[in-house]
């Protein structure tokens, strides 16, 4: 699995996560909102921190990051 993979896979996991426990406090939809940011931004301007801790501890890159 390469980095753009595990991104997606991350991103997708913590936002239905992040649903999830919404249904214990609405707070947590700050996270799903922090993620869903982060996505668009990293759409503009190619920088995603989680990819650059994957490609740190040695995960193949993919074509976006």
């Amino acid at each position: 699995m390469n980095i753009d993979r595990m991104v997606l896979a991350f991103a997708g996991s913590v936002v239905l996560i992040s649903l999830l426990l919404s249904f214990y406090s609405h707070y947590w939809l700050w996270l799903t909102a922090f993620v869903g940011a982060n996505l668009l931004q990293a759409s503009f301007t190619g920088f995603c921190p989680l990819a650059k801790v994957l490609k740190y501890f040695g995960v193949k890159e993919g074509a976006a990051f």
